[in-house]
């Protein structure tokens, strides 16, 4: 085959500012093509010299013309082994690759010096960090030293203490035409070491002698600053730009959306995210990740999905980390099915999930409580000899307990004291949840004993968590006792400890009732004096007066508890028209939302989120409801129905649906609603069936007075 003589070698970097060897004239090369492979083709001398490119920079070597030229004359001398003379005046000479003196022209092309230097650039990474070292390594350069050379050196150098002494010895052995251009690829070189401080010294060395930066020098300093996870520096550097008389480019921009938006400026980062998409710059994927991350820490989630799509479109391939900050931000919006959809992708797209993926993963699952999802996470990443952390840990154990998930909790909690992982506090109150909300007295009493030698004092979510679990024990004492140590340990209760408090009451016989109203009153007086009008079955205006106060002053995320507890508690109390009046508080002050919905087609009672005792309550009212729509001749729609929701009860040893309870109380109504078979947790009945059952109902009720 043939040998070119001036073969072009790769490119050194892949970045904006490109460092190549090309091959530039200051006319326009007349390329001709042959197509016979015995042919050889190179430079006559009329061209010009091989020239080193930075960005828009060429550094131009006379001298490696004379090397050209040499070449080029010994293949004159040697005489064209095929028989065609070799002119100057031509574009190419072609040279028999099996004539002799082929190796030996070939050894003296700058494709084979480009090799030379590279290799001395490899001894001097490895060389002792002194002059002597540094001037032993480079004097074994044979020939005219070129700046260019100088350049190629430096450019394939890492080791930045020493690139700094070959610089030093280059500007005393050179006299190089544009300075700034070997101070730009020894910046490299401390950006390759992440090693900003020294970058700044060197760019301020710059300055004193008088070497003006441009546009590479600050895309240098900026992406070092970058690499180096200081976004606050690279956008100091940014903003220095226009000082020194440089404008940035678009690659350089699109850098900026990425740091601006890292040190916390997001007006500035979509402000030019915003112009970048209008002027088609190119963005890579580590911008795309800050946008996306971005848009996750302020809620925009549906911008994080945007931007995801914006970068498919334009071409930009998702990598690791932006699917990654994806799924993070995808768990942060409780979006646990976009989570599975992108992680999905990340697969079918050839990436190895690590172990930030299914850490955001488990987080995703976790608290969006998509418990076999997270379950079969954790399974994956023990199988692969992923090493968790104590927040992961907690995560899952964390929803263990809101699932009850209690094997699965047990399972982990003593994978977790297995390994090398400390459980600390949250550990420990999980646990004692899981085994509090099963009424599994002792094993939580065990983990309190085992969180109190571990170092950790109980707070308030441990003894929360063991009120419960004496509450379902009926064990009110003890309920009592834990609500003193609560005291002594001046913690103050708050409205969720209360909250407890008044379920336990729900399970409580009705001579130790006042046992509890005592602790509430203590607690929470004005949902103490509540309580205690409901026990004396007051039936005046004060108790709705009072309750109504109640529910406009406690947190919105107990309310509904709240009001399920104290119609629980009446209705245990055989007080069903104090039920009914909380209820009516409760769906008048919005605490209860369309639990009656009506459409063309169906009414429905919709009882999800209620307790047995609200639900049964709303029954009630609904029933007596219609009863009213009947008689005043108003026409009902096709379809009737209940929605109970098909979900178990998380902690229930019996297997309690309130589907199940209404599917026994509905028949011992009598009343015509049966289950859906194909919509669980459905109860539908037709409008014939409906009147003609109400209306024996009211039959039964006059007979009856």
């Amino acid at each position: 085959m043939a040998y070119s003589l001036c073969s072009s070698h790769s490119p050194i970097v892949h970045e904006r500012h490109t460092l190549s060897l090309s091959l530039s004239s200051t006319k326009n090369p007349r390329i001709r093509n042959f197509n016979h492979p015995s042919k050889l083709n190179f430079l006559s001398s009329q061209y010009k010299t091989p020239s080193l490119q930075i960005s828009h920079v060429s550094v131009h070597d006379p001298v490696t013309e004379e090397t050209k030229s040499e070449v080029v004359g010994e293949a004159a001398t040697t005489g064209n082994p095929d028989g065609n003379s070799g002119s100057s005046s031509k574009s190419y000479i072609w040279v028999n690759p099996r004539s002799p003196r082929a190796p030996q022209l070939r050894k003296k092309s700058y494709h084979t010096r480009y090799t030379n230097l590279v290799e001395v650039a490899e001894s001097l990474n490895s060389c002792n960090a002194n002059e002597d070292e540094v001037l032993k390594v480079l004097g074994t350069l044979s020939g005219k030293l070129l700046e260019q050379d100088a350049v190629v050196i430096l450019n394939n150098m890492v080791n930045a203490e020493i690139a700094v002494l070959a610089l030093k010895y280059f500007q005393q052995n050179l006299k190089p035409e544009r300075e700034v251009i070997l101070y730009n690829v020894t910046l490299k070189v401390f950006r390759k070491s992440k090693n900003l401080p020294g970058a700044e010294k060197l760019f301020d060395e710059m300055l004193k002698k008088g070497i003006k930066p441009d546009n590479v020098t600050f895309s240098t300093m900026i992406s070092c600053a970058r690499i180096s996870s200081l976004p606050e520096k690279a956008v100091e550097w940014f903003e220095k730009m226009s000082s020194f008389g440089c404008d940035p480019d678009d690659v350089t921009y699109s850098a900026m959306i990425d740091a601006y938006g890292r040190a916390g400026n997001v007006d500035m980062a979509f402000s030019l995210y915003d112009r970048a998409r209008t002027e088609k710059w190119r963005i890579d994927g580590v911008t795309f990740s800050t946008l996306i991350r971005i848009h996750g820490q302020s809620g925009n989630y549906d911008g994080c999905l945007n931007v995801f799509e914006e970068m498919k479109a334009i071409g930009v391939k998702p990598n690791v980390v932006v699917y990654n900050t994806l799924l993070d931000a995808m768990g942060r919006a409780k979006r646990p099915w976009q989570a599975k959809k992108i992680y999905q992708e990340m697969i079918s797209s050839g990436f190895e999930p690590s172990f930030v993926t299914y850490a955001a993963l488990l987080r995703a699952f976790g608290r969006s409580r998509y418990g076999d999802d997270c379950v079969n996470v954790y399974k994956e990443m023990k199988e692969k000899g992923m090493k968790l952390n104590v927040i992961l840990y907690n995560t899952i154990l964390s929803m263990c307990a809101d699932l009850g998930y209690t094997d699965e909790a047990i399972s982990i909690f003593e994978d977790l004291k297995s390994s090398e992982t400390m459980p600390d506090s949250w550990t420990f109150s999980s646990m004692i949840t899981i085994y509090s909300c099963s009424g599994q007295v002792p094993e939580a009493e065990a983990m309190l004993n085992e969180m109190l030698k571990a170092g950790f004092a109980p707070n308030i979510f441990v003894l929360t968590s063991l009120i419960q679990c004496y509450g379902k024990a009926k064990r009110i004492d003890d309920v009592v006792k834990t609500f003193n140590d609560l005291l002594e340990l001046d913690i103050s209760p708050d409205e969720r400890f209360c909250g407890c408090l008044l379920n336990v009451m729900t399970q409580t016989p009705k001579e130790e009732l006042s046992k509890l109203t005592a602790c509430i009153e203590i607690a929470y007086p004005k949902l103490g004096y509540v309580v205690k009008l409901l026990l004396e079955d007051d039936n005046s205006e004060n108790f709705k007066n009072e309750a109504s106060e109640l529910f406009e002053t406690v947190g919105a995320d107990v309310r509904k508890a709240y009001c399920n507890c104290l119609i629980d508690l009446s209705m245990n109390l055989d007080q069903l028209d104090r039920a009914c009046e909380i209820l009516n508080i409760g769906v008048t002050q919005e605490v209860y939302t369309d639990i009656q919905t009506r459409s063309p087609s169906q009414w429905s009672l919709n009882l999800k989120g209620l307790s047995l005792g609200a639900a049964l309550t709303a029954l009630h009212v609904w029933i007596n409801d219609l009863t009213k729509i009947l008689e005043s001749g108003e026409e009902f729609p096709p379809l009737l129905g209940i929605n109970t929701g098909h979900g178990k009860h998380k902690y229930s040893d019996k297997g309690f649906t309130l589907a199940g309870v209404f599917d026994s109380r509905l028949k011992e109504l009598n009343a015509p609603f049966h289950e859906a078979p194909d919509n669980a947790g459905w109860f539908l009945t037709t409008k014939v069936a409906a009147k003609s059952w109400l209306e024996s109902r009211k039959s039964s009720e006059l007979v009856a007075a």
